[in-house]
Parts: C-alpha cells; structure tokens; sequence
C-alpha cells in the first residue's frame, strides 16, 4: 500500500462513528506489520488521548499477531534453532527487529570461537573456549542489578547491552553451540537455567539420558562447570522436590515457555496489564 493512502486512512481513526472505526481497524489490521511504523508516528504526533488509545490497541494486536503467527510456524516445523524462536517473541515488542542483524551477533561469536576450536580437544577444553570468547572478549554478563527488567528477556536488547538473565544468556550460549555442532542442551532447573553437555558417543543408544551428560553448564555464572552433586545441592537449598526434568534436555519450546512465564513475571511487576494479557496468550499457543 503507497505511504501516502496508508496515512490517509489512518486519518479516517479520528472519526467519531464508531462503524468507521470499525472497518479502519479492520483495514490496517490486514496490513499486518508492514502498517506499524505509519501507525506509531501517527501516535507521536497526536495528542488526542481517544485516538492515541484506537492507535495503541491496532499496534498491539498486530504486533501480537505477527508474533503469534511465527511462533506456530516455528514450533511446527521443528522448532530447531533457538535463536529463531526468542526472536519470534522479542517482535512482540520490537517489530522492526531484524533477524540477520541478531544472528549476524551469534554468527561473530562462532567465528571467534572457531578459530580456536578443534575436533583434538575434549569436551571441557571445548566449554573453556565458548566461556572465554562469550564472556571475555564479547563481555556478556548477568544483569542483577536490574534482574526483572523485560529486556533481559528481549534478545535483542540481551545483544544491544550484553546482559541477560538465565535463560538469555543460555539461549545465547545454546545459538553459538548450535552453529558450532556441539551437543549442548537447555535444562529447566527452577529459579535458574542451565546446560547440559552430553556425551555425542552416546547419545544415540543410551536409554538413561542422564548418564549421557558428561556435565552442565551455568551460563549465568559466566559457564561455570557444574557436576551432577551442585544440581543436587542447588536443590536442597531452594527446598525443591527433586524431579527428573531438573536434571535432563528439555525442548526448545520448553525454553520459549520459560522465557514467556519470565516477561509475565517482569510485566507483573511493571503493573503492564495488557502486556499480560498479549503474553498469555502467546504462552497458551506455545503451551499447545
């Protein structure tokens, strides 16, 4: 649609007949993401309390839509790339975020890894390397002075500030063994998020899948190397029941429902209801 139309009917969303309004919505919704940034500057330059609410509400579900819509498509085919599905959720927010500048971050971390990396090395040596060049030399670290805020659940602002929380910087950590073909897994361990190195030989014929971890990873503790007795202890001292889930992989779309339930979190504590209310929604899509 030309520029110029698009603002035009965008103008009509000031009518006071409430069937007009109707069919704009309608019309921009249609337009889907390609509408939102002539939408958001008819926002910043308006003062009307009334329209900046019609223009806010067209925002958020279009925003939501699109999110929506990625998301589902990523989990049915696979949901494979870790990477592709917090950028999915991150448009919840920020539309206008581009994939190839997020990955292209990623890609930058693998190549500086890669020139160090080689298939001599053991497991151990392997995690060594990935902890120096992810937090030394790309300086991604935790954010506890600000834990709670949503954008350490937004990748790209984990990328733009090189802070995260848990399951961020783990989902970083997880994109660069990825592309590096290295056998590293999310684990769902409440009040944190941590890795699992498994063991490639065995993976494919074992029947225990905890005896295939040769170790786990903490990559809010810049990669610390944690044995089977620190998960242990990490659930005693949080008066945790023990289950299997807190010591196994979980899935990809595990991993996106945790970092949903995070910004629901964040968003509870910002008093952010319709931020809520979009993410519960993707959550129970997700959750499907």
């Amino acid at each position: 649609m030309d520029p110029k139309e698009l603002k035009a009917i965008i103008a009509l969303l000031d009518d006071s007949d409430k069937e007009v309004v109707n069919m704009i919505s309608d019309t921009l919704l249609k337009r889907g993401p390609e509408a939102l940034p002539e939408l958001e500057r008819a926002w910043e330059s308006t003062l009307d309390e009334k329209l900046q609410e019609r223009l806010e509400a067209i925002i958020q579900k279009i925003q939501f839509t699109a999110s929506r819509e990625n998301l589902v498509r990523w989990i049915n085919t696979g949901a494979e790339y870790i990477l592709e599905g917090a950028y999915f959720l991150a448009q919840f927010q920020y539309p206008d975020i581009s994939f190839e500048k997020i990955n292209q971050e990623i890609e930058a971390i693998r190549k500086d890894i890669w020139l160090e990396i080689n298939n001599n090395l053991t497991a151990l040596e392997k995690i060594r390397i990935l902890n120096y060049i992810i937090f030394d030399l790309h300086r991604y670290s935790r954010n506890s002075a600000d834990f709670y805020a949503p954008q350490n659940c937004y990748l790209n602002k984990v990328i733009e500030t090189r802070k995260g929380n848990p399951i961020s910087l783990a989902i970083i950590y997880l994109s660069v063994a990825y592309k590096l073909g290295l056998p590293v897994y999310g684990v769902n361990l409440p009040k944190n998020f941590i890795l699992a190195y498994k063991n490639e030989y065995r993976q494919q014929d074992s029947e225990n899948e905890e005896e295939d971890i040769l170790f786990y990873i903490n990559p809010y503790n810049k990669g610390a190397v944690l044995g089977r007795r620190e998960i242990d202890y990490f659930i005693t001292q949080q008066q945790l029941k023990p289950q299997k889930t807190f010591y196994i992989p979980c899935s990809n779309r595990d991993i996106i429902i945790r970092l949903i339930n995070n910004l629901i979190l964040s968003y509870e504590k910002l008093g952010a209801p319709e931020k809520i209310s979009g993410l519960k929604e993707l959550l129970a899509v997700v959750s499907e």
